[in-house]
């Protein structure tokens, strides 16, 4: 087939053993070493689709270098599912209708006003905004005013958010605003032909708002004008897997080689994100910060944290006295309570108190969840699932028991000591489609709850005017993790949960179960004070040489058996002193906090570098070599640069 300089960027399929690839040309060459027998004919050529764009080439040969992924992994990974299939489905129109009429913005307030004043201010160009408002503060509003300058000037519109839960009602208000944009939606949720459609949509320029969750950082936009990441902190940014990259950072990359602005929104900021916002002797700040401390609705507040020592109280199915008896009193007064738990299930563990066993999962070093709903054991980790034992396994006492809460289990001793009330659970196994997630979320809207017991995907995004308590039980664990990030999260959480109480006129009350109610964590919590937690952390980080004062990479193996994961760490660990600098720092392979997991062993080994160019010249030279080390045909390998977790 014949190929024309215009084909470039354009997708083709060729022949591979024996059956085809789809792929990307990414250039035309006028020779080969090959021996014209030995090369394979290009099929066909995806001429219905406009070329991908050079900045998207750009975008795509930053990730491989970056993240240390082959430039044709790095391309397919970001193309829709059905794009790579050799034979692609056939175009459908999508519904077409008349739009509606756009709704009518609400008026600014006046830090809402100064932001937008700052941003315009600043004029065109690479700009990069930290958006840090509190919750309730109207975020969303300063983004639908950035959106609405972005398109009168001809101009299209990427916004990022972190989970799939997120999307319906920030579609509804995006699409309220600017009925007539042509607004897509790009996430795991849709089917591949509609996902498709939409990434097509974006690429020809019919879509001139993009609306999307991590993988939507790739979609082609020729008129990109502007880029908007929402709840910037949340961890579901990274991918965990394939290519693990930051949707963030790269929203940031994006935005400095289109020359055009990116806003970074959150309550909670990253400490990486704050850090960038502050500036340095001899360094300015290389975010803007713009802040939000008021409610955006008039006589919002914020709501009132209070500490609940439960020290030397004996709980109820976990709750305490004083929550239980501020559940109550909303209910006489015809007003929601959330009890925040961010565990699943109904119990952690089934153990036996006569021999000691436990419900293990066969598959993972991780014990199976009680499901007393379906009557199931389920792990968490792999899925892996069987009944409810009537007897102990190993020594048939009948007599066994669950231990711990899980949502289930506080879902039913709310009913049992309020029976009238109307109790709701909302987590992911009752809201196991987006059909019943939203259906969930307009019962509760509606008024047709009046205890919401959830886990963290309550914690953002969620406005209920009725909605004035949030209880939260079993934070505690979080404080004393291994992972340096947990104080962060845990804080990022809690404020982020708390902020979903008493977001309209009704005054809103966070009560927080714990044993250490003097810790520093929850002072700065019940001040709602996240630059003070921003700076104790920081300054911690920075005594550890943590990130952001550090840069970090890890090299992750799993097999069948630990011994060959870790000794081909070892082999790498060993090439990696040809390579190494003397600031470079390789540490020794250990087994990872969760070692078995899907019936495969796992373990890691953390390099870490003052400096991000050190460390990736670094990366380069090494994973050459570590690309040619024998490795047995059962183990696997990968390579994360910028780990969430260590």
């Amino acid at each position: 087939m014949n190929l024309t300089p215009g084909d470039v960027g354009r997708l083709a399929r060729v022949g591979f053993g024996r059956g085809a690839r789809v792929g990307v040309i990414v250039a035309l060459a006028e020779s080969s070493e090959l021996p014209g027998e030995r090369i394979k004919p290009v099929e066909g050529v995806r001429r219905d689709l406009p070329p991908l764009p050079p900045d998207w080439f750009r975008l795509m040969e930053f990730c491989a270098s970056y993240y240390q992924t082959p430039l044709g992994e790095a391309m397919l990974s970001a193309l829709p599912a059905a794009l790579r299939r050799v034979d692609p489905p056939k175009a459908r129109a999508g519904r077409a209708g008349k739009p509606p009429a756009a709704a009518v913005a609400p008026e600014l307030t006046a830090e809402q006003r100064r932001a937008l004043e700052r941003i315009a201010a600043d004029g065109p160009g690479f700009h990069a905004y930290l958006l840090h408002g509190v919750t309730g503060s109207g975020k969303t509003e300063v983004y639908l005013r950035l959106l609405e300058r972005t398109l009168a000037a001809g101009r299209s519109a990427l916004l990022l958010v972190p989970e799939i839960n997120l999307t319906p009602q920030f579609e509804a208000r995006v699409a309220g605003r600017f009925p007539d944009a042509g607004l897509v939606c790009l996430h795991s949720d849709l089917a591949a032909p509609a996902r498709a459609r939409h990434w097509k949509a974006a690429l020809e320029g019919r879509a001139r708002i993009v609306l999307g969750t991590r993988l939507a950082v790739f979609t082609p936009m020729p008129d990109l004008g502007l880029i908007v990441v929402d709840e910037e902190h949340d961890p579901s940014f990274k991918q965990q897997d394939g290519m693990r990259y930051s949707a963030r950072d790269l929203a940031v990359f994006r935005a400095r080689d289109r020359d055009i602005p990116v806003v970074l929104g959150s309550a909670t900021p990253s400490l990486e994100s704050w850090a960038n916002a502050a500036a340095e002797p001899g360094r300015p700040a290389r975010y803007t910060r713009l802040t939000l401390e008021e409610r955006a609705v008039a006589g919002a507040r914020l709501p009132a944290v209070q500490r609940i020592d439960t020290r030397g109280e004996k709980l109820q199915e976990g709750l305490s006295g004083a929550l239980l008896e501020a559940i109550a009193r909303r209910l006489r007064r015809g007003e929601q309570s959330l009890v925040f738990l961010n565990r699943r299930g109904y119990a952690p563990v089934l153990s036996c108190p006569a021999c000691g066993w436990v419900s293990q999962c066969p598959h993972c070093s991780a014990n199976r969840v009680v499901h007393l709903a379906d009557r199931r054991l389920r792990c968490h980790h792999c899925g892996a699932e069987a009944p409810i034992p009537r007897a102990c396994p190993t020594c048939g006492n009948q007599d066994i028991h669950p231990f711990g809460q899980g949502t289930q289990r506080i879902e039913a001793r709310l009913k049992a000591l309020f029976p009238a009330a109307r109790v709701l659970r909302l987590d992911r196994d009752a809201a196991r489609t987006r059909a019943r997630w939203e259906a969930l979320l307009a019962t509760v809207a509606a008024g047709e709850a009046d205890i919401l017991v959830g886990t963290q995907i309550m914690a953002k995004g969620h406005d209920f005017p009725k909605l004035t308590l949030v209880g939260v039980v079993g934070a505690d664990a979080s404080l004393h993790a291994a992972d340096f990030r947990a104080p962060e999260r845990l804080f990022q959480q809690l404020l982020q949960v708390g902020g979903r109480a008493g977001r309209a006129e009704l005054p809103g009350e966070v009560l927080i179960q714990t044993e250490y109610p003097e810790h520093p964590l929850y002072r700065c919590l019940a001040r709602h004070d996240f630059a003070a937690f921003a700076a104790m952390e920081l300054d911690a980080r920075q005594a550890a040489a943590f990130p952001p004062f550090s840069h970090q990479a890890m090299l992750k193996a799993d097999a069948p058996q630990l011994a060959a994961a870790v000794d081909f760490l070892r082999q790498a660990r060993q090439l990696a002193a040809r390579h190494a600098p003397p600031t470079l720092r390789v540490f020794d392979p250990v087994p990872m906090r969760l070692t078995r997991l899907a019936r495969r062993e796992r373990a890691q080994l953390l390099v870490e570098a003052g400096q991000r160019g050190l460390l990736q010249d670094f990366l380069t030279r090494w994973l050459e070599d570590v690309r040619a080390l024998r490795a047995p045909r059962d183990l696997r390998w990968q390579v994360d640069v910028d780990p969430l977790e260590v």
